[in-house]
């Protein structure tokens, strides 16, 4: 009989206990005190950033990857031409208030701008003639703005060449490096395929994240771990130097949160544009093939 007692009691403890239900859960959590969101603390609506990373139409072979002579396309010719037409048309779509070019200042691109409108240019294959010119015409703007800037790197060889020489005299300019092989092959068949594609597929295809972040990583192979830092230190003097020069000019035009500011770069610098304007506080990035 003793054990028997001892095992109801048991039995009675445990049906006695009380278990939780889900209202009880949210009330615990109401209770417990949440972190402010950061969106909160800055304005809900922010200036639209569309990002256009595009080659250079008419090929001054200044990149480093240099595109072989046939596999070199005609925009001024069928069918590119219409291609084109096209492609300014579905830029056009994001209806930009504000238009951005790969240029420096001071080279007079607002004066080219206006000769384009009265009929001059119009057979120049540079894409700031061919898509940001046509753009800006076509949505009756009055402006370009030239956001393109000189590097760290240019300004520390101007002053001090030799203190410059001995920040990059342990870089390795020839090492080889497999990933840089490998992303040689992409770009050669790359280069190929345009020819048989739309330029809007060619633009949406280079325009996405993973191709970005591509373009940015081939950055980040052969001489970049090389001279103990000094390819790095290179890279940040450089090119990432450059283009948060490019992004601080951006900010320099000062957009209101209604304007909506279109960017036409080499895609080169789209990668890091990219990341300048998603962390930005005061931008949204929108993603070309959104439109």
């Amino acid at each position: 009989m003793k054990t028997i007692n001892y095992l109801v009691i048991i039995l009675c403890i445990c049906f006695s206990c009380k278990k939780p239900t889900s209202s009880d859960n949210k009330d615990d959590i109401s209770k417990t005190p949440q972190l402010s969101s950061i969106d909160t603390f800055f304005p809900e609506e922010k200036t639209k950033v569309l990002v256009v990373g595009t080659f250079h139409f008419n090929y001054p072979g200044l990149d480093t990857h240099k595109i072989d002579e046939t596999n070199k396309i005609d925009v001024l010719k069928e069918p590119k031409k219409s291609e084109v037409t096209e492609l300014v048309n579905y830029i056009k779509r994001f209806k930009p208030t504000k238009i951005a070019i790969e240029a420096l200042e001071g080279y007079g691109w607002n004066t080219k701008y206006k000769e384009y409108q009265n009929g001059e240019h119009r057979q120049k294959r540079d894409e700031r003639f061919q898509l940001a010119m046509r753009i800006a015409m076509d949505l009756q703007l009055d402006t370009l703005y030239p956001i393109d800037a000189r590097t760290l790197s240019n300004d520390l060889w101007k002053s001090d060449s030799l203190f410059y020489d001995s920040l990059t005299s342990k870089i390795d300019w020839e090492v080889k490096d497999p990933y840089w092989d490998k992303a040689v092959k992409y770009l050669d068949n790359n280069e190929k395929e345009i020819s048989n594609v739309k330029l809007l597929d060619y633009f949406k295809d280079m325009n996405s994240r993973k191709n970005h972040n591509f373009n940015y990583g081939l950055y980040l192979t052969g001489n970049f771990s090389t001279g103990r830092y000094q390819g790095a230190d290179h890279l940040s003097m450089w090119w990432y130097n450059r283009n948060a020069r490019i992004f601080s000019n951006i900010i320099k035009i000062k957009p209101s949160k209604e304007d909506r500011v279109l960017v036409i770069m080499g895609n080169g610098h789209a990668a890091l544009l990219r990341q300048f304007i998603e962390a930005s506080p005061q931008f949204e990035f929108i993603e070309f093939d959104s439109l």
